[in-house]
Order: C-alpha cells, then structure tokens, then sequence
C-alpha cells in the first residue's frame, strides 16, 4: 500500500509539472523533445545587477558561451504574468530596458503572476522555476546568504532555503562577497545542501574574490565530477540541492592591494591635481604643469621631463595649455584581495544602513555601491565570473544528460511473494482489511514455500 501510495504521489507531481502555465521559448522546447542539455540563467541579473547597455551584452555573450559549448541556454522571467522559460533576443532586450521589474523570489512569484507584471527571477525564483521545467542545472553568478549581522536582523536570503528543498545544481562563484560566508555556509549544512568547491581546492570563493577563508565540504574536480554527483543525487530521490561554487578566473579575482594602491596614489597628489579612478587598469591623474615652467618656452621640457618619470608600461597623454595626464598601471603584485574588498562592503553596509535600505533592495545597493567604490572594477570581476561559470554549468549539463540517458530504468516492483524478505525490524503495526470476490468457477489452491 506504501509503494501504491508512493507512485500515486509521483503521477500527481508529472501531472503538476506538466499542467503548470510555462511558456517555452523554440529552442528551450526544441531541446527538451530533443534531450538536449539545457541550462538554466536568471534575470534579475539584467534588471537588478548591472546598467544597460552592458546588462543586454552580458546576457547574450553569456547565452553564446553555453550555446558554443554544446548546450542551450534558458533565461528565465516573467513577462506580463507568464512564467517564461527561455528568452529571445526581443525579450531580452525588452527586460534589460523595462522600469519597474519586480525582483521575484518564492513570495513573490503567485502575486506577479497573478498581477500579470515582469518579473526577473532571484536565485530562488529561478530554482523554484527551473524545477517546474524538468531543468536540472543553473548557473548564476553568486547566490544570496547570511547578511552580516543577520544574526541581530534574521536577514538569510530565500535562496538558501529554496536550495535546501529542490533537486538543483547551481553553479556560482560562492555567495556574494558582501554577505557572512561563514554562516552562510553553516545555514547551507542545516538544510542538507551539498557543497562542493571546483577544482582541486576546497576553498569556497567568495564571489569577487578566489578565497573566502572557508573551506567547502567537498570538492569536485571537473563538469563530469559534479555530473556524477548529480546523477547520484538524483537517483537517490534526495530532495535537497547541490551548490557547485567556482572561483573567479585568476587573472579577473581582485585578490591584490588594489584599494590600498588607489588611496595612496591619492595622498600623493598635489592639492589642485584632478584625479579619475579606474581600478582595473590603472588610475588617471592630472598633474597642472608648474607655475614658473608655463608659457615661458619651458614647457615642453617639462613634458619632455613628465615623460621620463613615467614607468615602462605607463599610458599618457598630454594637453600642454593645462597638464598633463598620466595613467599609472596598478603594481601587479596589487591586485585586490579580500581584506580591501572588505573595506568597501563595510562601507557600503554603513551607507545602506544610514539610508534605511533593507530587504530585497540591499543586494543591488551594495553591490552598486562596491562597483562605484572600486572604479568598476567589481563589475568587470562580476561579468568574467558569470562568464566562466556558463562554461562550466554547460559542461556539467552535457556531462549529466548522457547520465541520464544512458542510465537503466529503474522499475518500482510490487511483492506479493513472502519469498522476498528481509530482515527488518517492525516497531507497531498496521491492520488492513481486505474483502475478495472469487469470479472464477474452479479454485486450485496451492501452498506458496516459505510463507509462515
């Protein structure tokens, strides 16, 4: 009766699936009859995370690396009430400019929908709707967690615990620098989520950064590794997810001094020198040529001067009438690490609090604020990384699908022989009954062996 209960169970979960409103895009539903691996991509990164025109370009560069490493990509949102799995460049365009997008996670979903508004979807959204598709594999570039001082606020993103109750595997580059990543992980653990670092390392990334100080519980070493994992999940029937957290390509990681290089380049410029920043390349000052060198036919000594002073690798321009322009490189050993992206989370976490900004909307802010305070530097980090895990999610899912398709079908039998036992310890019982009609004239009965 338990089994005949439990296949009654899983027929009314196909019948859901398949009866709940999605709008396929072509090439997700093409896929899909196809069994071709696909992968899930949200959308609050185009609405919430980056500005346009460069939120519109990453979106399609990102669906181009999955599309060129054999997979399809489904971006995932909702558009005037429909949940749509899969996006066309017309859509994606449309949501990249769209005001007003409403940020959807779990709570929201019923309440868009319903409201038949635009909706990008979170981390959580994006499970909850890659689970209704039959979509096993999402990447995204860092999930939410624990947000410091979430001990004194209870402020734990949904993703955590959407991630505790689906079937999904995410690829990220850990959580979002400027969260708890020690109780983040600690909150993964209480809902049962697998985590693994990729590669050989168990070092859990931290978004912008290749280290967060934790360790991962596990590592996997390749796509098919994590496939494996996957697949053994699966058949299992466990009910919880599996985080797969990839560290920011090296030459992108902001793992140096970059802050500390860009605050003394400050402190040395003169009084009435202008400065612009930019992190990733180098800093731009503009030094005013001396009082006494100007228009008395020394000036271009004084350029000429300027010029010999500039390291090998330096960028310059001039302007003789008001300076000169100097575009240092930051030292490569100086290239940002944890402590100096701290400072500028720290900053930032004091600034949304004085403004009063909370829920839903803090993640944007800070992760604005972080960007304006390192030049946009944090931004560039935050494409590579979304970039790089497109690559891996894509192999992950092709490495997975040809699991599944060459797995044996498991079949649920039914015993009704006592020949089948086995040592199980019964603690209680159970009274069934049970009333038979004989339709057939003769009955030969027979004793079954082994049946006490």
């Amino acid at each position: 009766m338990a089994s005949l209960l439990k296949i009654s169970k899983h027929s009314l979960t196909l019948i859901r699936r398949y009866c709940t409103p999605l709008i396929y895009s072509d090439e997700v539903r093409t896929a899909k009859n196809d069994n071709k691996p696909i992968v899930a991509l949200e959308s609050t990164i185009i609405t919430h995370g980056m500005p346009y025109p460069k939120n519109l370009e990453t979106a399609m560069e990102v669906e181009d690396i999955i599309r060129k490493q054999g997979a399809v990509p489904a971006t995932i949102a909702i558009l005037k009430g429909q949940l749509t799995i899969g996006l066309t460049r017309t859509q994606l365009e449309y949501l990249a400019q769209a005001k007003d997008v409403i940020k959807a996670s779990r709570r929201d979903l019923a309440m868009v929908v319903a409201g038949k508004q635009d909706g990008a979807t979170t981390v959580a959204g994006t499970i909850i709707s890659a689970e209704l598709a039959d979509i096993p594999v999402f990447v995204t570039g860092g999930i939410g967690g624990v947000h410091r001082d979430g001990e004194k606020t209870l402020d734990v993103s949904a993703d955590l615990t959407e991630l505790g109750r689906s079937k999904t595997l995410v690829v990220c580059s850990g959580a979002k620098s400027i969260l708890d990543i020690g109780r983040t992980l600690e909150y993964l653990e209480t809902q049962g989520v697998t985590v693994c670092a990729f590669g050989e390392s168990k070092q859990f990334p931290a978004f912008y950064t290749r280290r967060s100080g934790f360790e991962a519980p596990y590592n996997v070493v390749d796509a098919e590794h994590a496939a494996s994992v996957l697949h053994a999940a699966r058949s299992l029937h466990l009910s919880s997810g599996i985080v797969v957290a990839v560290p920011v390509p090296e030459e992108s990681a902001m793992d140096g001094k970059e802050f500390e290089s860009f605050k003394l380049m400050l402190d040395m410029l003169p009084e009435n020198g202008i400065y612009a920043s930019n992190l990733s390349s180098g800093i731009v000052v503009a030094v005013p040529v001396p009082e006494e060198s100007a228009m008395d036919g020394k000036e271009f000594e004084s350029f000429k001067l300027m010029l010999d002073m500039l390291p090998e690798n330096g960028i310059y321009a001039s302007n003789l009438s008001s300076g000169i322009v100097v575009a240092v490189p930051v030292p490569e050993e100086s290239a940002m690490d944890e402590k100096k992206i701290g400072t500028a989370i720290s900053n930032a976490l004091r600034n949304a609090n004085d403004k009063g900004v909370r829920g839903k909307e803090i993640t944007p802010f800070l992760l604005a604020a972080v960007s304006a305070a390192t030049g946009g530097a944090s931004l560039n980090t935050n494409i590579a990384l979304i970039k790089n895990n497109a690559k891996v999610g894509a192999d992950i899912s092709i490495h997975y699908q040809k699991l599944r398709i060459n797995a044996p079908i498991q079949s649920r039998r039914l015993h009704t022989s006592c020949r089948h036992m086995s040592d199980v310890l019964v603690i209680g019982g159970a009274n069934v009954d049970r009333t038979y009609r004989i339709t057939e004239e003769k009955i030969q009965v027979s004793e079954v062996l082994g049946c006490g």
